[in-house]
């Protein structure tokens, strides 16, 4: 009973009905696709942190830091990411999808906009090479067909050896998560992760825990909202 009263209490405010929340600007022009966090689009930029593992418990070190940016045709999330060790994919791929991306080092952003279903959301996947994978998810569907969905989203990846930074960079188009145009206070169901090192367990960062050994629990996720 004790381990139950500690988990629920380390689960995000989401699952009291008071999601967290991920302010998005606004920008009017197209933001370059390159991962540099002192950027003039990205100096100021709203941002959360995961520096949690799944069941609420801080994860050591230095936190991942995401920060999110949208236009009138995309949103955009940045993810900061310190390290101590890379786990990257030997043998990388030069174009199109990279399948089980999540073996390796990978940032991961999961975006649904049915706020009635909410098994249905959107997964991106970015490496810090700029590796990537989409997939739509239908979590009442036990065939899992979104494999083959292709979002038409962009990623770019940059490391950063002498600072042990890994960075990258995700460019959603919004037809792809919503099929309302994007507007100040639109609101979208998120979650944010990361896997990093090579040998198991693995280290996890969630922005919101999920009180289960999955990132797949809708129930936990936060908002992001359009300023």
């Amino acid at each position: 009973m004790l381990a139950l009263l500690l988990v629920s209490a380390l689960l995000p405010a989401a699952a009291a009905g008071q999601a967290a929340v991920l302010d998005s600007a606004y920008s009017a022009r197209a933001i370059p696709l390159a991962p540099d966090p002192d950027a003039e689009a990205w100096a100021r930029a709203p941002s959360v942190l995961a520096d949690r593992d799944r069941m609420g418990q801080p994860v050591p070190g230095p936190p991942t830091e995401i920060r999110a940016r949208w236009t009138d045709e995309h949103l955009y999330l940045l993810y900061i990411c310190p390290y101590t060790e890379l786990n990257l994919n030997p043998g990388p791929v030069e174009s199109g999808e990279t399948q089980r991306l999540w073996h390796w080092d990978v940032a991961e952003a999961f975006i649904g906009s049915d706020f009635e279903n909410i098994g249905r959301y959107k997964e991106f996947q970015a490496s810090p090479r700029g590796e990537w994978a989409d997939l739509d998810i239908d979590r009442g569907n036990p065939a899992q067909t979104g494999i083959r969905w292709d979002s038409g989203f962009s990623v770019s990846g940059r490391i950063d050896e002498k600072r042990r930074v890994w960075y990258a960079l995700m460019r959603i188009p919004f037809r792809a998560i919503d099929l309302r145009s994007p507007r100040a206070g639109l609101e979208l169901r998120l979650g944010l992760f990361r896997i990093a090192g090579s040998a198991e367990p693995r280290t996890r960062y969630v922005w919101q825990p999920t009180g289960r050994p999955t990132f797949h629990v809708p129930e936990a996720f936060g908002i992001l909202r359009l300023q």
